[in-house]
């Protein structure tokens, strides 16, 4: 068995400048960090047939990867050419679908399984590209790559994606104590409600790609601008900064999608920055749902008793440093055997 343990991530600045169809005309930026909520990923070996059994919000068995539904899965066994003879479980701290990058979450901790299995370990830069290649270059997926960098390397992370779409990875060094009093004001809260990104995406996708200098492309450069004034004040720790910046970057958002927002969260929102001192917030992800960050510096408990009464449930969560790694793996000793055998079997016609 092979277990691997992947952070999920929240956005902190520059949310949307990832993708493909900004970063090429203009570069993009962004800050992220980890957090102490993590997908699963268990990878075993069958001992008494040669199936391929998935199991996640429903389960297949099937007598190739190749024929697999999830795409991810199917995408990752057939890159490094396990074909049969696996089975793999997944199970997770936080649902799918609420903006903390789970699907990349899932397809990274399953790479990194797999180069444990297979015996083909690479550094951290190539485990986030291949997530991305699958992704945005195989199944065309309307994203960006912060979510595969982020469950790669975890941390407080910012990504500076040149129109190559190369990306530099540098850690954000902040004081322990200082790292911690951010974390205690910066509130996350579940809506209750998960969605699809993919229509959000795809809208700002194709609006980059017919537009030339119009609003949505307006907005993800002042949110690229914005993204680079918060990581500056995280560095200096004036975090009510953060909170106002964060503001600036909900009114850009608002701008790209009239999916971005759901009309509970925008009520709720002017409430909360009138009568509890809220300087700033915004939806995790693409929006239209999932997790609400809300920046409250000075009224932390009335703002959570509110919330709660209010049928939001604050998140309480510590930033996660390491990014996506192997937990167990008791397959080491005889993996490398499995594939010889298979090998041998190809070269027989078998």
């Amino acid at each position: 068995m092979i277990a691997t343990r992947t952070p999920f991530r929240i956005t902190l600045g520059g949310g949307g400048t990832d993708l493909p169809s900004f970063y090429q005309k203009h570069g993009g930026f962004v800050l992220a960090m980890g957090i102490d909520k993590y997908m699963y990923v268990v990878l075993n070996v069958p001992q008494a047939d040669r199936l391929v059994r998935l199991h996640y919000t429903k389960s297949e068995s099937v007598t190739d990867s190749s024929l697999l539904q999830h795409e991810l899965a199917r995408e990752a066994l057939l890159r490094h050419g396990v074909r049969d003879a696996i089975e793999i479980a997944s199970v997770a701290d936080l649902p799918a679908g609420t903006g903390l990058g789970s699907s990349s979450c899932y397809l990274v901790g399953l790479l990194n399984g797999l180069r444990a299995y297979t015996l083909n370990p690479e550094s951290r830069a190539t485990l986030a590209e291949e997530a991305c290649e699958i992704e945005l270059d195989i199944l065309k997926k309307p994203i960006g790559k912060q979510d595969q960098y982020m469950a790669v390397y975890g941390g407080l992370t910012s990504l500076e994606i040149d129109r190559s779409g190369k990306v530099r990875v540098t850690p954000l060094i902040m004081s322990t104590y200082a790292l911690s009093d951010f974390v205690a004001n910066t509130h996350l809260y579940y809506t209750n409600t998960l969605r699809d990104t993919t229509d959000i995406l795809t809208d700002q996708n194709q609006a980059m790609r017919q537009q030339s200098g119009g609003a949505t492309e307006d907005s993800l450069l002042e949110i690229r601008d914005i993204g680079y004034q918060i990581a500056d004040a995280m560095r200096n720790g004036n975090f009510d900064r953060f909170g106002e910046l964060m503001h600036q970057h909900w009114l850009s958002k608002r701008r790209l999608s009239s999916k971005v927002t759901i009309p509970v969260v925008e009520k709720l929102y002017e409430h909360v920055r009138a009568e509890y001192g809220v300087l700033g917030g915004k939806v995790a992800g693409a929006g239209g749902g999932g997790f609400w960050m809300l920046y409250c510096p000075r009224e932390s408990n009335r703002l959570t008793e509110f919330m709660s009464s209010q049928g939001l449930s604050r998140l309480h969560y510590s930033p996660e440093l390491e990014g996506s790694r192997v937990i167990a793996n008791v397959l080491k000793s005889y993996s490398g055997q499995v594939h010889g055998l298979r090998r041998a079997e190809a070269g027989n016609g078998e």
